[in-house]
C-alpha cells in the first residue's frame, strides 16, 4: 500500500481532499425542493383515501426516490474513484444526529448524507483489499497541517494562514491533510502489520490552487 488520501467533507464543497481535489456539492434535495413543495401542496388539497390522493401520494414518493437515487449514484461514483486510486482512504467520523440538531443547516446536512458516503467507501475498500478508516475530526480545521500549532478560526474564515510556519491554504484543504495525518498515525498504532511507515502526508505549499473536479472525472487522473 502506497497511495493515501484524507477527505474533509463540508457543505460548500462536498469533499476537499489532501491532494487538493475539490468536489462540488450537488445539493440534489435543494434542486428538487421547489417541485417537491408543489407536489406536496397538491397532495394536501386532496381527500385522504381517495384515488386522486393515492395517485398524488405515489407521485410525491417518486420525487423523493429520485433525489435518493441521484445522491446514491453520485456517492457510488465518488467512492469508486477514491477506492480505485488510493490504498488508504481516511475520512471523518460522522455523528449525523448531533450535526442535524443545528436547524439552520439540518436540511443541507441531510442532503449531503456523508454517512452514506462513508458506508460506500468502507465496503468498496474492503472488497478491493484497500483500507478505509475514520478519525475524530475535532480540531482538524484549527490545527496547522504544517507545524501542528493551533490557529483559531471562526466559521466565516475560509483560509488558513499560519503565523508560525507560513502556509496560506483553504481551511478545508488544511483539515484534509490533518485528517490524513491522523489516519496514518492510527494505522501505525493499530495495524503495524501493514508496514505503513512509507506513508506520508504531503506538506502544504505556500499558496495552494486546488483544481476543480467534476464528479465524472477520475480522481488522480
Amino acid at each position: 500500500m502506497e497511495n493515501a488520501v484524507g477527505l474533509d467533507v463540508g457543505l460548500e464543497h462536498y469533499i476537499v481532499d489532501s491532494d487538493g481535489n475539490e468536489i462540488e456539492n450537488p445539493r440534489y434535495l435543494k434542486q428538487a425542493l421547489k417541485k417537491l413543495r408543489r407536489e406536496q401542496s397538491r397532495l394536501s388539497k386532496k381527500q385522504k383515501g381517495s384515488n386522486n390522493y393515492n395517485k398524488q401520494r405515489i407521485k410525491v414518493a417518486r420525487h423523493h426516490e429520485r433525489v435518493q437515487n441521484q445522491r446514491n449514484d453520485f456517492q457510488h461514483k465518488v467512492s469508486r474513484a477514491y477506492v480505485n486510486n488510493y490504498d488508504l482512504i481516511v475520512t471523518e467520523k460522522i455523528w449525523p444526529g448531533s450535526m442535524v440538531n443545528d436547524h439552520r443547516l439540518a436540511r443541507s446536512i441531510s442532503d449531503a448524507a456523508w454517512s452514506g458516503l462513508n458506508q460506500k467507501l468502507a465496503y468498496k475498500a474492503e472488497r478491493a483489499g484497500k483500507l478505509h478508516i475514520q478519525v475524530d475530526p475535532r480540531g482538524t480545521t484549527q490545527q496547522c497541517s504544517g507545524c501542528g500549532n493551533l490557529v483559531p478560526k471562526s466559521l466565516s474564515d475560509r483560509w488558513h494562514d499560519c503565523p508560525y510556519c507560513g502556509p496560506h491554504l483553504s481551511r478545508d484543504y488544511n483539515a484534509s491533510i490533518n485528517i490524513l495525518k491522523r489516519g496514518i498515525e492510527k494505522v501505525r498504532s493499530e495495524r503495524p502489520e501493514l508496514a505503513c511507515g512509507h506513508w506520508t502526508a504531503t506538506p502544504p505549499s505556500m499558496v495552494v490552487q486546488a483544481r476543480w473536479m467534476k464528479q465524472e472525472a477520475p480522481i488522480g487522473g
